[in-house]
């Protein structure tokens, strides 16, 4: 019985998760750009995968009432992830008027350290990140009382999945985006997604 009251509880888990996870955002656009590059992509998954495990387990715990407290929190992060945001946005659009990317095999290498380093701000500098895995995600899994646990699973199985579905996938399409324009009209769409998202997040009023 238990068992049945853990999948009832892990389906709307995995739904809730993909549903947060699967609009584009700065994260997603990053981990396609990598993906085609065919740069460190499991490396890239596994990463967004665990921190989105963590930040749900954080926010099924309870913890996510302790940032819903502190208003403050979020005002700082906000504003270091517009900067960011900004900043990344503004790379995007030089890297479009250049012709370094003859085939991805080609492109640019970039260290371990700056890619985790990339990927660490635009995930833990974005406070929809927080609203989305530590209180609504949090709050929602109370709803399934002692099996918010199979919930939280859902939702972190969701993430591996979309995660390396997202990654892979740009990789194994990477054959495909040989021609340079493509990698401008790709830097172009993630300077526009950054961009949106740094004006979002600049006038977003959190409740």
């Amino acid at each position: 019985m238990n068992n049945t009251h853990g999948l009832v509880a892990f389906l709307p888990g995995f739904v809730a998760g993909i549903s947060l996870i699967a609009a584009i955002g700065a994260q997603n656009a990053y981990i396609i750009r990598q993906g085609l590059t065919r740069q460190y992509t499991l490396m890239i998954v596994l990463f967004c995968a665990a921190a989105d495990a963590l930040l749900i387990s954080v926010g099924v715990a309870g913890l996510g009432a302790l940032v819903a407290s502190l208003p403050w929190l979020l005002e700082i992060i906000r504003w270091f992830g517009v900067a960011f945001i900004t900043w990344f946005g503004i790379k995007s659009l030089i890297a479009a008027t250049k012709n370094d990317y003859l085939t991805p095999a080609e492109a640019t290498q970039q260290s371990r350290g700056k890619v985790l380093a990339t990927l660490f701000a635009l995930t833990f500098l974005n406070p929809h990140v927080y609203l989305d895995t530590l209180l609504f995600l949090g709050s929602l899994s109370t709803t399934f009382g002692d099996n918010r646990w199979f919930f939280a699973i859902g939702a972190m199985t969701a993430s591996v999945v979309w995660f390396f579905v997202l990654g892979f996938g740009a990789k194994a399409a990477s054959r495909f985006m040989a021609r340079p324009v493509f990698w401008r009209v790709l830097d172009i769409v993630i300077a526009v997604v950054m961009f949106a998202l740094a004006i979002t997040l600049a006038f977003y009023r959190f409740a």
